[in-house]
């Protein structure tokens, strides 16, 4: 099954408005900021942001990166989305990954219900610090977001991954094997490959398209879909639309057809293979 990135919707739903101005107001969270878990809380979506900090991503696209996720949270479509759920909350934890065993947990699990405790979350993912890692291993990064569901304390109706890079899997598991393995356990992943624009020529690790990569390859589950980033004017545009749709459940219609007749636009291993022809091995 390939599923189409789809996202004229949610573009339209936000075109006319911008960011909230949230960079002055985020303050250190007081107590009653931090939703904790009760043992089985329900919610509308647990969701595993998992974002990219290999190498290959400048402090700028680092930095781009989190205040796209810190300014969603902080926005009024994403409020809007919230307030519109069965439950009127979801339940979100921010992870950094690189290599097959490098996944750090940036903020832990937490429940979001209203403005407050989504400006608690995001001042928490600005304030870290910065890193950066080597390879890029997007199935290690699925695999350590499916274990964290098994440890959340929510109860989500949906369980989504959202996960950003800006090249293909280069080591760990063979990506679409944790890709089936975690859509079976009933997880939908998004994702949300930077794309930026580059003076005619790609380095290493680059792919020409990175996005039908993604739809191939990375995203699945009930109502998938990839966005793009293709600038970085675009940003936190496109990180907006993309925390909105998934918090909302907007499930674009996909496009069904039989796998073995349609093998994937690029292939799956080819992040693997660029690693191998580099070093000879």
């Amino acid at each position: 099954m390939r599923l189409q990135a789809w996202i004229s919707f949610g573009l339209l739903a936000i075109a006319t408005t911008g960011l909230t101005s949230w960079t002055a107001g985020l303050a250190r969270p007081g107590p009653a900021a931090v939703k904790v878990a009760q043992a089985g809380e329900e919610v509308d979506v647990e969701l595993v942001l998992a974002v990219d900090i290999s190498y290959s991503m400048d402090t700028d696209e680092q930095q781009l990166q989190r205040e796209g996720y810190a300014g969603a949270l902080a926005s009024r479509e994403f409020l809007q989305a919230l307030k519109e759920g069965i439950h009127g909350k979801v339940a979100i934890t921010y992870v950094e990954w690189a290599g097959a065993f490098d996944q750090r947990v940036v903020v832990p699990w937490r429940a979001i219900d209203g403005p407050e405790s989504a400006d608690s979350f995001a001042a928490d993912i600005l304030r870290a610090p910065y890193r950066r890692a080597s390879r890029t291993s997007i199935s290690g990064a699925l695999g350590f977001s499916k274990s964290l569901f098994e440890t959340s304390g929510f109860k989500g109706v949906r369980r989504v991954i959202d996960v950003s890079g800006d090249g293909p899997n280069n080591n760990g598991p063979a990506l679409n094997v944790v890709r089936d393995e975690v859509v079976a356990a009933g997880i939908t992943i998004n994702g949300l490959p930077i794309m930026l624009n580059r003076p005619n020529t790609y380095g290493f690790g680059d792919i020409e398209h990175l996005d039908q990569y993604y739809e191939d390859c990375v995203v699945g589950g009930p109502g998938a879909f990839v966005v793009p980033v293709r600038g970085r004017d675009k940003f936190k545009e496109a990180t907006r639309t993309k925390l909105v749709l998934e918090i909302a459940g907007l499930q674009p219609e996909p496009k069904v057809i039989p796998a073995a007749a349609t093998p994937p636009r690029v292939p799956c291993n080819i992040g693997e293979r660029q690693w191998r022809d580099r070093w000879q091995n």
